[in-house]
């Protein structure tokens, strides 16, 4: 399995879970430093936000990189107890950008990546949308020269593939231009080693939400 070297970098991972809602909420610490955060939806099993904050520097904490999400959120401690290292999330997300400035969001489907640029107003006919082997990337630009973009797909970095520009779609509506990639069979396949593995980290229960739910019956 090319994907391989991913799952073994998951399984080296100290591991919390927590269930709040219809949410699961992981928080992975590597021994290299790193810590990455993920909530998937307990109705579809798809991933909806992954952020990553890499090794602590000599000046306080290093701040949270998003890597997937439609909206910069705070992503909630994720289990109880232990010091503050241990401890899973506490620190929000705070991204501010200019009302009409172009901004890059991203979600991914059971079938698709996809990519929404907000604030481009340009018809269809102007973009260029194009998967290049050499960046590893899917590279976006206008024939007006107004708009430039690397976007890069760590999903397909980890199965060791290339974008191909057979599987890239484009859309244009309401300022927003979307971009769609069709997940390869091997994605697919990776999403659900790793499900499998999450099956095996002990998961904690949001009693907040839980007594909220029992109240509300």
């Amino acid at each position: 399995m090319s994907y391989e070297n991913w799952l073994n970098y998951l399984r080296s991972a100290e591991k919390n879970s927590m269930i709040s809602g219809r949410c699961r909420k992981v928080f992975y610490k590597f021994p290299d430093g790193q810590q990455m955060a993920e909530e998937y939806s307990m109705d579809t099993g798809i991933v909806q936000r992954r952020a990553w904050r890499k090794c602590k520097q000599l000046m306080g904490e290093p701040e949270w990189e998003i890597e997937l999400g439609e909206t910069p959120r705070q992503i909630n401690q994720c289990a109880g107890g232990g010091d503050a290292d241990n401890s899973a999330i506490a620190n929000d997300f705070t991204l501010t950008e200019s009302n009409s400035a172009p901004m890059l969001t991203k979600r991914i489907t059971k079938k698709n990546i996809e990519w929404r640029i907000r604030n481009l107003p340009y018809p269809i006919e102007v973009y260029q949308v194009s998967a290049d082997a050499e960046k590893r990337a899917i590279i976006v630009r206008t024939i007006n020269k107004k708009y430039y973009k690397v976007i890069t797909v760590p999903e397909l970095d980890r199965c060791n593939l290339l974008p191909s520009q057979e599987n890239i779609s484009t859309h244009h509506q309401y300022n927003t231009l979307i971009i769609t990639y069709s997940k390869p069979a091997l994605l697919n396949e990776m999403e659900a080693e790793v499900l499998i593995l999450l099956k095996e980290v002990e998961t904690e229960t949001d009693m907040e939400d839980l007594l909220q739910g029992l109240l509300a019956k």
